[in-house]
């Protein structure tokens, strides 16, 4: 289907751009991505996936706008605490591109749920903030062999990887377990520095991006992390691992 005159001038950059075009903006147009969490790296991941054209946003989030979530959230606003996240949301994305279909479910994540979720995506990015919900993703994404991009903060510091399951390392892989119950999980007085979601989340809209388009390279088999205190990128590479509890070879496939 050929854009719109509105929808020309509204992608004139990526249209424009060498070795994106056309050809990459109607796969974006076609592309459905589920982000699940809409709080620090939600927030900058929908913005730029919905500002890119992507046809279809999943997006999963049970919690409600509180004032302190504003130092980091920035898809949220002051007249909106006390709302659901997903419903501001949802009005904030829908007034940025009036294009991307946003398909909301203001409901916890769980084992469940998530697969069916899921499944009419064509890629999902791990948006949550606790190691609960990044294992849950993980698993069920591996089990699907669905594409996800897993990302994480805590302070000054970020990471993010892309997997590719049954062809590029897992969370597992890397980190076969989560930490103990006994390690807490970060607080709000701990931080993150407001705008560190700001570039992990960014990356991951990158990623998203990249896979649907079919262009440039992706970080599967690399773990980025960003310091930024230090003003430092540090990419490190892993391999899938053939005992790993999710996607080794003796791994059971969980239906």
């Amino acid at each position: 289907m050929a854009f719109s005159s509105e929808e020309r001038k509204r992608y004139a950059r990526h249209l424009d751009l060498p070795g994106f075009g056309a050809h990459s903006q109607e796969r974006l147009r076609a592309g459905r991505v589920m982000v699940v969490g809409c709080g620090g790296l939600g927030s900058p991941a929908l913005y730029y996936l919905a500002a890119a054209g992507i046809g279809l946003l999943g997006l999963v989030d049970s919690d409600k706008v509180d004032i302190s979530n504003l130092q980091r959230q920035i898809l949220h606003a002051t007249p909106d605490i006390g709302r659901p996240k997903t419903d501001s949301a949802v009005g904030r994305l829908r007034a940025l591109n009036p294009h991307v279909r946003l398909e909301p479910h203001a409901e916890h994540l769980t084992a469940d749920n998530a697969r069916d979720m899921f499944a009419p995506y064509d890629i999902i990015l791990d948006c949550t903030d606790n190691f609960a919900a990044k294992y849950l993703i993980s698993d069920i994404c591996v089990s699907m062999k669905k594409p996800f991009v897993h990302a994480g903060i805590s302070g000054f510091c970020g990471q993010l990887l892309t997997v590719l399951p049954g062809k590029s390392a897992c969370l597992r892989c890397l980190f076969p377990a989560p930490p103990p119950l006994s390690v807490p999980e970060s607080s709000p007085t701990a931080g993150p520095l407001g705008a560190i979601p700001g570039v992990i989340g960014s990356l991951q809209a990158v990623e998203a991006i990249k896979f649907l388009a079919g262009i440039g390279a992706l970080l599967t088999d690399t773990l980025l992390t960003y310091d930024g205190l230090e003003a430092e990128f540090r990419p490190i590479h892993a391999k899938r691992n053939p005992a790993c509890p999710a996607c080794g070879a003796g791994a059971k496939t969980k239906e």
